[in-house]
């Protein structure tokens, strides 16, 4: 019998010294690791959009291709506050995002997880492609999870408010690249009409 409640007891001493470190990994309710920033149920969508340029891809990107450039054709404040423009690991100012990657004549970035709040995973990506030796098209491509907005309605409403926050960006991106000015910023509220 006492050899039984030995080995029983190893077990049982074994099992906890392996258990434990998972179970501290997690940690208790309210800490960082059981934060409410996971979604349960995901739905990601994507924002694909795209316009024409009458100048060459390499032209476009230099004018409007900077990670901090965002602040020029969406018209807002932009700094780099962390890294250096261009260079994956920077910062900016524009919801803390990230750049995550880049190639010659594109860019992807991220917005970071936030203590509190649901991670939605958003990334978006902007590119200069090459059509002819004279020509590009700029692509804007937006990737996110909705399933946080209360329903399909809502979820309908923001895709179309991003879609023509962007559809704008692409526009202005479009003015500057061929040479042109901007038109003043539209009044607030007035966005995407």
């Amino acid at each position: 019998m006492r050899n039984y409640i030995e080995k029983t007891a190893g077990r049982w001493v074994f099992a906890i010294v392996l258990l434990a470190p998972l179970a501290s990994a997690q940690g208790p309710a309210g800490s960082p690791a059981a934060d409410a920033t996971v979604v349960a149920h995901p739905t990601y969508i994507s924002i694909p959009l795209e316009i024409d340029v009458d100048r060459p891809a390499a032209e476009v990107w230099k004018r409007v291709g900077k990670f901090c450039d965002i602040g020029e054709w969406l018209q807002i404040p932009c700094t780099i506050t962390y890294g250096k423009d261009g260079e994956v690991g920077a910062v900016r100012s524009v919801a803390k995002e990230v750049l995550v990657g880049m190639t010659e004549l594109s860019y992807t970035y991220t917005q970071p997880v936030a203590a509190g709040r649901p991670y939605i995973l958003y990334h978006g990506t902007l590119e200069a492609r090459p059509v002819t030796a004279t020509t590009s098209k700029l692509l804007y491509t937006l990737m996110y999870d909705n399933s946080t907005l209360p329903d399909d309605a809502a979820r309908e409403k923001d895709k179309q408010q991003k879609a023509a926050t962007f559809m704008r960006a692409l526009q202005n991106m479009k003015i500057l690249a061929e040479g042109g000015t901007l038109p003043p910023r539209p009044a607030r509220g007035a966005r995407g009409r």
